[in-house]
């Protein structure tokens, strides 16, 4: 039904391009003003889509040279109606997704595209400029030429505000968590979120989904538990001491036994341990989760750089949170960096589903269609390629041992490069990177490596290596979002061929691989050498791996194949529990973050606080202090007062220090004294909206401090309760009712803090249109 229905909008934006082709140039750009003119007085996009396709496509011809093929009309079509389009490699999807983006740029609304890195953002936003610009619409970048540029908020506002924007998820979601986090109205720069259409999308829905984007602040106090739980975790054995599974790890009951025994405590899961708690979890992490060039490196100045397991790639600048930083470089035994707060964190699957529309395309979607549809309740579509595929895909080679296995690729690729063909040696790890490449070096053989070191020049090397002789070492990587043309008399000698080293972690992966060969249907091969050897054997089924490698007996190619495809599938379905269980945990912080921005929004934009709210805030603190309490001794009424309501201690207060009245009496006087407090604090201030501006402001003030410390609490729950799976306990569920109590805590604490705000505060006047505050 869906094939039909794009094939029918094919063929009506066909009949509409034959009007635009009649069109001048300025009658082409005038389709604009007539479209959304057209949108304005009530017409649904669908309605306008296919002359909206037809004029950008005309546009597309005249600017760029290009007309979108029928395949990459009968995509944007399916990007239109929401759905991920799977296109292969070279189908053009950077032309295709000018369609989309013109037709929601004409509603007004902020429309988004995003891919996978700032070179990509960048390139393609300058490349498609000219034909929006044609059409008299700004498009912007959200990212600059030069890595590390920061915009001012005025410039990510002008972004922004721009008809189309492309950018990068991770500039995106950090622009969202600070948008969130400023202190005046002014400061905002993003618009209500619309349209978005992600580019490599399965890379940023599937890959890249359960890695929380984490905005740190404010240093915590620095733990020395540190060194102690790492030498701890250092004695465990697991499978007696610990359990790892689905990337997750917890103590057993032996273990747990082990750590009150070497702790001195009597139960670990108790609250007064939580900390104790924590730091063995952290630590067993570090051990049994982290491994050294597959997760992270040490750099040469003794920094952890982490690594982006599914491509490669190294994230430069991006640490890990809640104290697993500091647990990895424990482990390697290097200077511990600052534990820093978390004030504000999001994931990728609750930053897309926060938009409206979102659609997406990438060359392999289809093999996790269900997860897709489960999670973000998108249809995979896939779209017909241009030209027939030519390339032949060859049966993977299956061996024994690694030594064989990288024996085989190494003259594979040496017979090829002798003839002239170009190759692209793809690698499951950056080690075997490294390993093949000295293999090449070994035998004299020119070539490029594109893996985590020198990713800066991806692009260029990918784009070369299509050229005869060429010799190209990469990671899983490969260059996503540029095409490998092949060079003059390639195509005659087979064209590329991509020769695979390792299983990988999931088949989309390696399709990825396979795709870079036989570009718009040029002739092209590929093929895998896979071993029982492989990192994606021996971490599934070591033993089974083992026996193998060692039997004395003949092992047939269909045992390896068997146990390689197997630990494959092992990993996939690891990979999909994994991010089911991240969006359940980010699903209840969301809940939480939605309620508190929604709050400061208001707050912002200048909401009027009533008095009596802050009168009850106030009153209701006084009753917690003192309501339940027969007696309240005078050193701890002394504190309060200095703590919440007066830095001086006045007559009034002095005389009852001296008299201490009980119970009610006590609560009656506090509750007098602060009510003249709050009429004395208001008096000060010339004019009620003054006074109203600096309750907001105190407000505002108190909900960021609460907020942050929640935040950072949820943060560090996620790793100590993983413990409770030992326990038979569901960590969801535990984790859930752990937050609930922490909000309701949050909630009064909030309320404590508003109090001694609003008393303590002191106002400092006005700069820059702004009321400048001196908090406690």
């Amino acid at each position: 039904m869906l094939e039909r229905r794009f094939r029918a909008a094919v063929d009506a934006v066909k009949a509409a391009a034959k009007r635009a082709d009649r069109l001048s140039d300025q009658e082409l750009a005038e389709e604009t003003v007539r479209l959304k003119d057209e949108i304005a007085h009530g017409h649904a996009l669908d309605d306008v889509m296919d002359e909206a396709f037809a004029a950008i496509a005309e546009a597309d011809r005249r600017v760029l040279g290009f007309y979108p093929y029928d395949e990459q009309i009968y995509g944007a079509a399916a990007l239109e109606a929401g759905c991920l389009a799977e296109m292969n490699t070279g189908e053009g999807k950077t032309l295709t997704a000018t369609m989309p983006l013109y037709l929601h740029a004409l509603s007004g609304k902020s429309t988004i595209l995003v891919t996978a890195n700032e070179y990509l953002a960048w390139r393609d936003a300058e490349q498609m400029r000219p034909v929006f610009a044609f059409m008299g619409l700004e498009e912007r970048a959200g990212v600059t030429k030069t890595p590390g540029t920061v915009f001012t908020n005025d410039e990510k506002r002008q972004n922004y505000a721009a008809d189309i924007l492309y950018t990068t998820h991770g500039v995106l979601a950090f622009d969202y968590l600070l948008n969130n986090l400023v202190t005046r109205a002014d400061e905002r720069f993003l618009r209500d979120f619309g349209f978005v259409l992600i580019d490599e999308a399965d890379s940023v829905l599937l890959d890249s989904a359960q890695m929380p984007l984490v905005i740190s602040g404010s240093p915590r106090v620095q733990s020395d538990l540190y060194p102690t739980a790492d030498f701890f975790v250092s004695t465990l054995k697991e499978g007696r001491d610990y359990t790892v599974e689905d990337k997750a790890v917890w103590l057993t009951d032996e273990g747990v036994a082990r750590a009150e025994r070497f702790f001195s405590i009597k139960n670990l899961f108790a609250h007064e341990n939580f900390e104790v708690n924590r730091h063995i979890q952290l630590a067993l992490r570090a051990h049994a989760l982290f491994r050294l060039r597959k997760e992270y490196m040490v750099s040469d100045d003794g920094q952890i750089v982490l690594l982006d397991n599914s491509t490669g790639r190294s994230l430069p600048g991006m640490k890990l949170r809640g104290g697993v930083q500091q647990a990895l470089e424990q482990k390697e035994h290097l200077e511990l960096s600052q534990e820093q707060r978390s004030v504000a964190s999001i994931t990728y699957q609750n930053l897309f589903l926060m938009f409206p529309e979102m659609c997406g395309m990438s060359g392999t979607f289809s093999d996790a269609r269900r997860e897709l549809w489960q999670v973000y309740r998108k249809r995979v579509v896939v779209v017909p390629t241009h030209r027939r595929i030519q390339r032949i895909d060859r049966p993977d080679r299956y061996f024994l041992t690694a030594q064989d296995q990288f024996a085989a690729a190494l003259e594979e690729t040496l017979a090829r490069h002798a003839a002239g063909q170009p190759v692209l040696a793809v690698t499951a790890t950056i080690q075997d990177s490294e390993i093949f490449s000295k293999m090449l070096v070994d035998h004299h053989v020119p070539h490029s490596v594109l893996n985590a070191d020198n990713a800066f020049w991806e692009a260029e090397i990918i784009a070369a290596a299509g050229q005869r002789g060429a010799v190209t070492v990469s990671t899983g990587m490969a260059g996503r979002g540029t095409d490998i043309k092949l060079g003059d008399g390639v195509a005659e000698l087979g064209g590329l061929a991509v020769i695979g080293i390792g299983r990988m972690e999931n088949t989309r992966l390696e399709r990825q691989a396979r795709g870079r060969a036989g570009r718009q249907g040029d002739p092209g091969s590929s093929q895998f050498f896979v071993s029982a050897e492989d990192e994606t054997v021996s971490e599934i089924y070591p033993e089974k791996a083992e026996a193998l490698i060692d039997s004395p007996h003949p092992v047939s190619e269909r045992r390896i194949r068997h146990l390689a495809l197997r630990a494959q599938r092992t990993l996939e379905e690891q990979g999909v529990s994994s991010r089911e269980q991240a969006i359940r945990y980010d699903e209840i912080l969301r809940r939480q973050r939605e309620i508190l921005y929604a709050a400061r929004n208001r707050l912002l934009d200048g909401e009027a606080v009533p008095e009596d709210e802050v009168r009850r805030i106030v009153h209701s603190n006084l009753r917690r202090f003192a309501g339940g309490r027969k007696t309240v001794l005078a050193p701890d009424l002394r504190r309060y007062v200095l703590d919440n309501l007066s830095y001086e201690l006045d007559d009034e207060i002095s005389r009852l220090l001296d008299e201490m009245p009980a119970g009610p009496r006590l609560l009656k006087s506090l509750l007098g004294y602060a009510d003249r407090l709050f009429e004395q604090k208001k008096a000060s201030f010339a004019t009620p909206d003054e006074f109203g501006e600096y309750v907001r402001e105190c407000m505002l003030h108190a909900l960021d401090e609460s907020w942050i410390e929640e935040i950072d609490y949820l943060q560090q729950l996620q790793y100590a309760i993983a413990a409770r799976s030992m326990a038979q306990k569901n960590p969801i569920f535990e984790y859930s009712r752990e937050a609930y109590r922490s909000f309701q805590e949050m909630e009064q604490t909030m309320q404590e803090h508003i109090a001694r705000s609003f008393f303590l505060a002191e106002p400092l006047g006005y700069e820059d249109g702004a009321l400048r505050i001196l908090f406690p």
